[in-house]
């Protein structure tokens, strides 16, 4: 009597507190709850009707952790804002809810260490799958603890899934839903160069961010297979995915006189930046310079003029990531990494309003 008096007095009941008042033991009123064990009509009676006088209300989370209740995801974002990551969520979400299923949102800040440790506390609480969203910093380190980090979210029946990032290396139980990164940024190159474009300044994002590295390796196969000279001077890499960076290159690369007609930009919101550059500089788009973008979120169809872009599947990449944990689920258990756990969806040219053919041949 006293046990259940303290935590009454402490404002919520515990299963304790329904096993003693009810007059069974702690499993048979974990048993009733959980409704995976079958038990007598009598005994459901009982606790059921305790669980209503005492106002008992079940630790969703606890029965996570003990494989029973609601399956939950989490999902790992660089930055919530990002309309290209709010579209993977939304798939994600979408996905999770159609089968009852929760999903969490959390925040990395673009900081590796900082979504290593998420990982790492999403396995302690028992979650369902870590979708990690976006791209990776390719250094050995984060490679290898991201290993560690999935072999140790299969072990304990759980699965880390890539979103938007290459799979890791070696045999590792993880799932990669990427996209052909490479092929639409050579696809967008040769956009340009058919356009008759050849001083064009290229703004595929930080060096070791796998992203970047993908989408100017596609450019790099674009201007080889034109036959037209590649010239690392027209990489600038000094920025992340954001407005400022397209804005400063381009306002770094006029001051320099480096005579590009076309700005080859890392996303859509880059390319918002740069546009902003080229008209503060008293220059047309696309009369003067040509812009064109990556990712293909609404921004691109609202800037003005309209933004020639590569469409990305954003959303569809969030619904795979859900289904390919459900069909790991539905399997059973742990497995190791196979050919249908790396997962690519097609990329493609949007064609608008900003590209034109250079006004000067160079």
């Amino acid at each position: 009597m006293s046990q259940h008096k303290a935590s009454a007095d402490s404002g919520r009941a515990t299963i304790r507190d329904v096993a003693e008042r009810a007059g069974v033991s702690v499993a048979s009123v974990s048993r009733v709850l959980s409704g995976n064990y079958p038990v007598s009509d009598e005994l459901r009676s009982r606790v059921m009707k305790v669980v209503r006088e005492l106002d008992y209300v079940t630790n969703a989370h606890a029965r996570s952790l003990a494989g029973g209740g609601t399956p939950t995801v989490a999902i790992l974002i660089n930055n919530i804002t990002g309309a290209a990551f709010a579209h993977i969520a939304q798939g994600v979400e979408n996905a999770a809810s159609v089968r009852g299923w929760l999903s969490m949102v959390c925040t990395t800040s673009d900081d590796p260490e900082r979504e290593l440790a998420l990982v790492n506390l999403m396995r302690q609480q028992g979650v369902a799958a870590v979708i990690l969203l976006g791209g990776a910093y390719d250094v050995e380190d984060y490679q290898l603890r991201m290993a560690r980090f999935a072999r140790s979210l299969d072990a304990a029946g759980s699965r880390l899934v890539l979103v938007g990032r290459p799979p890791l290396d070696g045999d590792v139980p993880a799932t990669a839903v990427d996209y052909d990164n490479e092929s639409g940024a050579y696809a967008m190159a040769s956009h340009l160069l058919s356009a008759g474009h050849r001083k064009i300044l290229i703004l595929p994002g930080h060096s070791d961010f796998t992203t970047a590295q993908g989408r100017l390796e596609g450019t790099r196969r674009a201007f080889a297979a034109h036959g037209v000279p590649f010239d690392p001077g027209m990489v600038n890499h000094h920025g992340g995915y954001s407005p400022e960076y397209g804005y400063q290159a381009v306002q770094e690369g006029l001051r320099h006189k480096l005579g590009f007609t076309a700005v080859l930009a890392g996303t859509d919101v880059v390319a918002a930046g740069a546009m902003q550059a080229v008209r503060e500089a008293g220059l047309t788009v696309p009369g003067d310079v040509s812009i064109v973008g990556y990712d293909d979120i609404p921004l691109a169809s609202q800037l003005f003029p309209q933004l020639t872009t590569v469409h990305v599947p954003y959303e569809e990449m969030g619904r795979v990531a859900v289904r390919a944990v459900a069909d790991q689920r539905e399997r059973g258990g742990r497995r190791k990494a196979r050919e249908g756990d790396h997962v690519v969806l097609g990329t493609h040219v949007v064609v608008r309003q900003s590209v034109q053919p250079p006004a000067r041949r160079p």
